[in-house]
């Protein structure tokens, strides 16, 4: 196919010569937004249906446009497709092409609408396909997630503060609060998704049309809710995009947490979980290594991730309304990040299917750091009838017999504990292992086991109706 035309062709009679090397490189933006071309047909065919329904062009007209672009379509989709940075972008590329199948009738398309307004609408419909992938990609890792908790509801770990050992917990529980956080990027996902689920096609450049168009017949064919309601606003803004961006940060953010815990988790030092070699790498030098690599890679495109939402921040601050060639400049950033946030989700919930759990490893480690020390406390407090500050104190002492004699809490003898306090009675022991420290918590959305599974059942109903 001929790729003759040049930008000033397109751009018509105002331009006398065509523009320089640098100028035509800096202003071509199809090396990036030919990722559009499905959004860009799907959007020319609804808006020319909308044309000749409105009698704006002839049936005849529709019929030749729409043969021209789905050939167009399979054309890409086979990889024949010549894409010309002369042509500057993916609406002029095709448009072009469109004129070599179908002559004069190719012209009549771009009838009431504007280059503002049909990136717009691409841009929006990639983005809300996107939005619809990542729920799904959420929704498997929480089902990942809610399989390994009820598994692990009654195995006992240690729950961390500032890295040290704070009160034991079940791996089941720990499991669930990644559901719960990846429970609400869904839910944010879903606001996104509301929010850009209106058509600016027919908005023109900034100030609509005079043409009769049917804007609320272009919003349905193209699936969404209804058209947008100010026609500035429609090419102006790309907060649609920064939603996307914000959301998958604030989920790669959730995703970069649980890589540094399986990446901790996996040392030698820890030993709570071990990956499979399908999520690991070996050393070149070292023999005994198994890398947590994916863990790693996941964590550090966090980085990339939030680089991309900062970006599309700083190229809209400044921009007065209407449209500006800035904008051109959005797209990329979100590019990056949805395929990286897509590999990240499917890599973690890989890893988290893939895990395999060391329970007497954590177990053993749940014991550690005194961390039945708040169970002694509420006992006084709750048995003994002490002030929480005072059950505190005799708490503190507690430990730091315990740590003089090298032993745990649950190893003090009666005596030793009553010549700290008079008040504390055989029934203290019934608190002090972590098993019953565990047991206990039954307070809604604590660790008990019997209250992981509850949150587990109820979860599984929620994502059966998401």
């Amino acid at each position: 196919m001929s790729n003759k035309k040049t930008s000033n062709e397109m751009w018509g009679g105002r331009f006398a010569s065509g523009p320089a090397a640098v100028m035509e490189a800096i202003n071509a933006s199809i090396g990036f937004d030919r990722k559009l071309y499905a959004q860009d047909i799907r959007g020319s065919l609804a808006h020319s249906e909308m044309l000749a329904e409105t009698g704006i062009i002839s049936a005849e007209d529709q019929n030749r446009i729409a043969h021209g672009l789905n050939t167009i379509l399979r054309e890409i989709e086979a990889g024949e497709f010549v894409f010309s940075a002369a042509r500057e972008d993916i609406h002029m590329n095709i448009e072009a092409r469109l004129a070599e199948l179908i002559g004069p009738a190719a012209g009549r398309l771009h009838t009431a609408r504007s280059r503002n307004d049909q990136v717009a609408v691409d841009f929006r419909l990639w983005v809300k396909e996107e939005l619809t992938r990542t729920a799904e990609a959420l929704k498997a890792l929480i089902g990942a997630f809610l399989a390994r908790a009820d598994e692990h509801a009654a195995t006992i770990m240690p729950g961390f503060t500032h890295l040290q050992s704070a009160q034991p917990v079940t791996f089941g529980h720990h499991c669930m609060a990644y559901v719960e956080m990846f429970g609400r990027d869904l839910s944010r996902v879903r606001d996104a998704l509301e929010r850009l689920d209106e058509s600016p096609l027919g908005a023109a450049a900034l100030a609509g049309t005079g043409f009769p168009i049917d804007r609320a017949m272009t919003a349905r064919a193209l699936g969404f809710r209804g058209p947008t309601r100010n026609s500035i606003d429609s090419v102006s803004d790309r907060d649609f995009a920064l939603e996307f961006l914000s959301t998958a940060a604030i989920c790669a953010t959730h995703l970069s947490r649980l890589a540094e815990e399986i990446v901790i988790w996996s040392t030698p030092q820890f030993g709570f979980v071990r990956l499979s070699d399908s999520f690991s790498t070996g050393s070149s030098i070292m023999p005994q290594k198994k890398n947590p690599d994916a863990a790693e890679l996941v964590r550090a495109k966090t980085g990339r991730i939030n680089g991309d939402l900062l970006a599309l921040l700083t190229v809209m601050k400044g921009l007065p309304l209407a449209y500006s060639k800035d904008m051109q400049e959005d797209k990329e950033a979100v590019f990056d990040a949805a395929e990286a946030l897509e590999l990240m989700l499917a890599a973690m919930t890989g890893m988290v299917a893939d895990l395999a759990v060391d329970k007497t490893a954590m177990r053993k480690a749940a014991g550690a750091g005194y961390s039945t020390a708040t169970d002694l406390a509420d006992w006084l407090v709750r048995v003994a009838g002490l002030p929480f500050r005072e059950a505190h104190h005799v708490t503190g002492r507690a430990v730091a017999l315990a740590e003089s004699r090298k032993t745990a809490l649950e190893k003090l003898t009666l005596a030793e504990l009553q010549a700290i306090h008079a008040s504390i009675t055989e029934d203290v022991y019934s608190v002090l292992s972590v098993r019953n420290s565990v047991r206990s918590r039954t307070s809604f959305g604590g660790t008990a086991p019997g209250e992981v599974r509850r949150q587990i059942r109820s979860w599984k109903k929620r994502l059966a109706r998401a």
